[in-house]
């Protein structure tokens, strides 16, 4: 009996853990009636071509209990159990959905809520394949993730208001003013929700809130899985951004490997976001790894 991990598209996993996970898409649909299955008929670069060029943002739907109640009995029906996880609660219906679905499968599927989104997401999809791969139960898992998803902490910077505008999430005037002023709004996730650290004027000054904002969190445990991504069709403000940090993490690991972030994320902040999720240096974590060790 193996354990499987479910997860929807919102994580952004790509490569060759797609092989090693379960994931269900999201719909995308644009304003001309154009419709795609998140990671499946449309790619990341694809995405953006068609952001830029759409003047109404596109609209996502949630993971429906159908699609996943349809994998959850391709695991059962295997002899497999499965642990789940979603984007948060607080911005999706997909945990709900699961949840739904999950009711028919007690004892073989648990649903955990990320309380998170994109990189943060994938952050705990990583500590989930890691205690997987170490032969824990779906139980272990789950308490696992549920106790450490709320260190997880998820800091992004915003490169134009305009989508923000486009969402009705800000006034015309507001988007505006922060364009003649290059504003940079630096955000988080905060439990499961999205909140407002602060603003920058400037690329430079954005690169050095992030960072900021990365360090008033704790800073970053490399022996913990963190994510760095991007959104949009061009990586240099994330190489900017990464090669000015390097005191952060030069000393732990040699490179800082970067992906880009899909429309979860990119339909309501737009291209050139670059985003870092990662769990802070905990000092109980520390000791007992330090213990471990010896």
């Amino acid at each position: 009996m193996a354990v499987q991990i479910i997860t929807d598209s919102i994580a952004d996993v790509t490569g060759e853990d797609r092989e090693k996970l379960i994931i269900l898409p999201v719909t995308i649909r644009f304003d001309d009636g154009s419709e795609y299955k998140d990671g499946e008929n449309i790619t990341h670069k694809e995405f953006y071509e068609r952001l830029i060029e759409s003047d109404a943002l596109p609209t996502t739907s949630q993971v429906t209990p159908y699609m996943f109640d349809e994998a959850f009995k391709k695991v059962v029906d295997n002899g497999d159990t499965a642990i789940v996880i979603t984007i948060s609660s607080k911005l999706s219906g997909t945990y709900q959905s699961a949840c739904i679905a999950a009711d028919n499968y007690k004892g073989k599927i648990i649903v955990v809520d990320s309380l998170s989104v994109a990189v943060g997401e994938r952050a705990i999809v990583d500590l989930a394949m890691k205690y997987r791969d170490e032969g824990r139960s779906i139980e272990e898992i789950a308490d696992i993730l549920n106790c450490e998803k709320k260190n997880l902490q998820v800091v992004a910077v915003l490169d134009t208001l305009e989508y923000l505008k486009k969402g009705g999430r800000i006034s015309s005037a507001v988007a505006f003013a922060g364009g003649v002023l290059a504003i940079k709004p630096v955000v988080g996730v905060v439990d499961g929700a999205v909140v407002m650290y602060g603003k920058a004027r400037g690329s430079k000054n954005a690169g050095n809130a992030l960072i900021s904002q990365i360090n008033a969190c704790g800073g970053i445990d490399f022996t913990m899985p963190y994510r760095v991504g991007y959104t949009g069709l061009s990586d240099i403000l994330i190489k900017k951004y990464i090669a000015d940090s390097s005191d952060m993490w030069n000393k732990y690991v040699d490179d800082i490997e970067y992906q880009t972030i899909g429309c979860g994320i990119g339909t309501h902040v737009g291209p050139g976001a670059a985003a870092a999720a990662f769990f802070p240096k905990h000092p109980e974590r520390l000791n007992n790894n330090a213990k471990n060790e010896n």
